[in-house]
């Protein structure tokens, strides 16, 4: 069985998307025929992920990889939320990993090294066969020294697996090779969804009202310190009468802010749901509680062409219908009128005509369900999803080994 190496500078547990995605892609890969270690960061964690004793029975995967911590020299504590001492301890985070990975390289054999991350990838391409090494980015970096390191990664990776098509054009652009290119969207564990409670069973468990019209949201208020469009949810839904909002997720002072903001537009407390952060395997019962499930991402660079949002496909699994602003990374996945309602992405009044539409149109509300829910589980599976990987990256194998023999051969 080949054997492949899953490199990350990362908290396992972490309370973030990125850890759920690496652990599910791990499974995946695992179930496609890898044998698949996760070579993680030994991290301070907060108190809250301290207590879980079992990441795997946590994000609600199967024990079929190993995770493997590397000792690093972490001084994020000592920061005390100081941004600019955070950015230089997670710089000195990721020296000692790479450090401690290259001395632990020397006596380890795999037949793939994958990673998110080229700062990885970039030294561990002078000691390993280029054409092992699997490169899965997630965006374009904005710095100057960022896309130089990118670049050089790119060209260097026997692989790579870009999670839209625009970042795959950026990465061409920029000098990557066209023919080391697959796009892979990110997905669902489809376990997860199966066997749903009903909607009002989902509801009963909860707590939630069984009539009330549910707008949702799942997930984190901030990435990168970039708003991700609560707020107008909140401001739409004042004009549409009896909804209510649901929110999943945190942090806790930013759903206090958009609690006080529906305050503010004279809304009832009692409409107002809010979870917090629940475990993983709660989520779809969360989800399944809900109406709509609304993705209101603002235009950002980062937003708009780099991002596969694993909540899109969660909702589509769930069986939410699905109002998203749109953005051309959206638009790759789910169609207007057919798998979502899109709306422009600064128009509140178009995100509140959405939904008051969906609130008042039930027939439609369950046809766009269905038909996400479909279209999910055809093409986007973390099982799809990791046999398009492992097909894509012995591809490319395969193709270098040809070249060098035909190189040889003149």
């Amino acid at each position: 069985m080949p054997k492949l190496i899953y490199l990350g500078v990362i908290r396992i547990p972490t309370e973030k998307a990125h850890g759920l995605q690496i652990m599910q892609n791990c499974e995946a890969l695992a179930q496609a025929g890898y044998d698949v270690e996760l070579w993680t960061a030994r991290r301070f964690n907060t108190a809250q992920m301290r207590r879980i004793s079992d990441p795997f029975a946590h994000y609600g995967v199967t024990k079929s990889f190993a995770i493997k911590r590397l000792p690093i020299l972490d001084l994020m504590p000592l920061a005390r939320g100081n941004l600019k001492i955070e950015r230089g301890f997670f710089y000195v985070q990721v020296i000692s990993y790479i450090v401690v990975m290259l001395l632990r390289m020397l006596f380890t054999q795999a037949d793939v090294y994958y990673s998110r991350d080229e700062n990885i990838l970039l030294p561990l391409s002078y000691t390993k066969p280029r054409v092992k090494l699997a490169y899965e980015p997630h965006t374009v970096r904005p710095s100057k020294m960022g896309r130089h390191i990118q670049q050089a990664v790119a060209a260097r990776c026997g692989a790579i697996l870009p999670l839209t098509g625009k970042l795959r054009d950026d990465l061409v652009a920029g000098g990557a090779s066209a023919d080391k290119m697959r796009v892979v969207h990110d997905g669902v564990r489809a376990e997860r969804f199966a066997n749903l409670p009903t909607q009002q069973a989902a509801r009963t468990q909860i707590g939630w009202p069984q009539d009330a019209y549910i707008v949702g949201y799942m997930g984190q208020l901030k990435t990168m310190n970039m708003d991700k469009g609560v707020g107008m949810v909140v401001d739409a839904l004042a004009e549409v009468p009896d909804a209510y909002i649901a929110i999943v997720g945190g942090p806790d002072p930013a759903a206090q802010a958009l609690r006080q903001r529906w305050l503010a537009h004279g809304l009832p407390e009692s409409r107002f749901l809010y979870a917090g952060q629940v475990s993983p395997e709660d989520v779809p019962l969360y989800l399944r509680a809900f109406d709509v499930g609304v993705l209101p991402l603002p235009w950002t660079p980062h937003f708009a062409f780099y991002t596969s949002s694993l909540k899109l496909f969660e909702y589509m699994a769930a069986g939410c219908a699905v109002v998203a602003s749109a953005l051309p990374a959206t638009q790759e996945v789910v169609t207007d009128g057919e798998t979502a309602l899109l709306f422009p992405y600064d128009n509140a009044h178009a995100l509140r005509d959405a939904l008051q539409r969906l609130n008042h149109d039930t027939p439609l509300r369950q046809r766009l369900a269905r038909n996400a829910y479909s279209l999910v589980m055809a093409d986007y599976t973390w099982a799809a999803r990791a046999r398009v990987i492992k097909q894509h990256i012995e591809q490319c194998q395969r193709l270098a080994q040809q070249n060098d023999r035909a190189v040889q051969a003149d």
